[in-house]
């Protein structure tokens, strides 16, 4: 098995992308999805994941009608609070903060394979907004699912990571404060797509 992941500014290409990715037959339990949680207006304020019940299903309010995307929940996950989440990725980060050296995000990516800078790239834009999608494919299926994932324009995590450091990042940090954006940035990160 190989994993792919690919990070959406916008909570819609990520949306399309994972339906599309299913439609190809890759099956809803081997599609992971990680959003920061101001993807939905619901949990924008929620700061305490026990308040908003736990992995509660919010994939309907969010577009999500069967397979990954209505399985969608609130959890918690080390270095980015809450997030809305689904699949094995993000069982994986959750768990990974109680034994893991990296531990949450970053930890899962690099332990399924992603390579580090792009793992702290990925974590980071998730931070900030961003969607990402991860599936574990055959070998031989990786290269069409690869295609799938960037008919949707994800980031260029190499681009990305370049502006990040522009601004004195460095790395991912599971310390730093949580992100806030702005009223703008949660426009674009819930803005649907013309179809």
């Amino acid at each position: 098995m190989q994993t792919v992941s690919r990070v959406y500014d916008t909570y819609s290409q990520a949306q399309a992308a994972v339906t599309a990715i299913e439609a190809a037959g890759v099956a809803a339990a081997e599609v992971s999805l990680v959003a920061n949680k101001y993807v939905s207006e619901k949990y924008a304020e929620v700061d305490d994941v026990s308040k908003a019940g736990m992995g509660a299903g919010i994939g309907g309010a969010l577009g999500g009608g069967a397979g990954l995307l209505a399985g969608l929940g609130l959890l918690a996950i080390p270095g980015l609070g809450p997030v809305v989440a689904a699949g094995w990725l993000a069982s994986l980060a959750v768990g990974a903060a109680a034994g893991a050296a990296a531990g949450g995000l970053v930890g899962a990516l690099v332990s399924a394979g992603t390579s580090d800078d792009h793992a702290h790239v990925y974590s980071e834009s998730v931070r900030r907004g961003g969607t990402l999608v991860s599936a574990r494919v055959d070998e031989k299926d990786a290269a069409r699912v690869q295609a799938i994932l960037d008919s949707y324009e994800p980031i260029d995590p190499v681009v990305r990571g370049a502006e990040y450091r522009k601004t004195g990042w460095t790395t991912f940090d599971p310390a730093a404060p949580a992100y806030k954006p702005s009223e703008t940035e949660i426009e674009r990160m819930r803005r649907r797509e013309a179809a």
